[in-house]
């Protein structure tokens, strides 16, 4: 009885591992955020394991089902839409039940945004930390504040309709900084820039950002009130 938690592509459908292919074959059950979007990734690789869907809204109601039919010695492999489950995607309840009952979970290495991002930014990453989507309205500005003295890099996931503002408010409160915008990682539009706050404001203003976007932010400078 064991639960693995398998990384898929996050664009590019060759970014899959030998091994996460094989457990997506081997598994009893498949659990997918999205069974349309995972039924093209399986037709791809030739998996024909059956699925079900996973997500936000089911999960509560589906868990302790599942975790039962993984107790009678089954195997299930967790994906989500894209990249890790559990970083900004349904799998942190499901994992944390499981380990309560006493079953093996297993998350295999693979794609996830934040990584490249944070390395295409040339920005230090031997420390970082990852906010994820920020509040879209009720407690934004309080967290932006508080964020505002963290020293480490800075990595979030945004809406291309809110990257302008999130630019903006992050100007406001954070001072001048560098600043790193990748969209579409791995895919074939896939593009990353470099600058300061400023620079990247007035970028967007001029060019609408579209795709999946991910923002590194510098931390802030000691003694300098986050400004360059």
């Amino acid at each position: 009885m064991k639960l693995y938690i398998v990384p898929t592509p996050i664009g590019n459908l060759e970014d899959m591992t030998f091994r996460a292919v094989r457990i997506l074959k081997e598994a009893d059950i498949l659990l997918a955020e999205d069974t349309r979007k995972t039924a093209i990734l399986l037709k791809h690789y030739g998996i024909h394991t059956p699925m079900e869907s996973h997500h936000k809204f089911n999960e509560h109601r589906n868990v302790n089902r599942i975790v039962e039919y993984l107790a009678s010695g089954k195997t299930a492999a967790l994906v989500s839409d894209a990249g890790t489950p559990g970083i900004s995607d349904p799998g942190f309840l499901l994992a944390g039940k499981c380990i309560e009952a006493g079953i093996t979970v297993e998350c295999l290495p693979g794609a996830t945004a934040l990584i490249p991002a944070i390395v295409n930014s040339g920005l230090p990453c031997d420390r970082f930390c990852f906010e994820g989507f920020l509040p879209q309205k009720k407690g934004r500005q309080k967290k932006i504040m508080q964020l505002a003295e963290e020293t480490r890099t800075m990595i979030f996931y945004e809406s291309p309709y809110r990257t302008l503002k999130c630019l903006e408010q992050f100007a406001e409160y954070f001072g001048e900084r560098r600043v790193s915008v990748s969209r579409e990682l791995s895919k074939i539009y896939e593009e990353t820039l470099n600058g300061t706050l400023s620079e990247l404001i007035e970028h967007f203003r001029q060019k609408e950002p579209k795709g999946e976007i991910v923002i590194v932010v510098e931390g802030k400078n000691e003694g300098k009130n986050g400004e360059k």
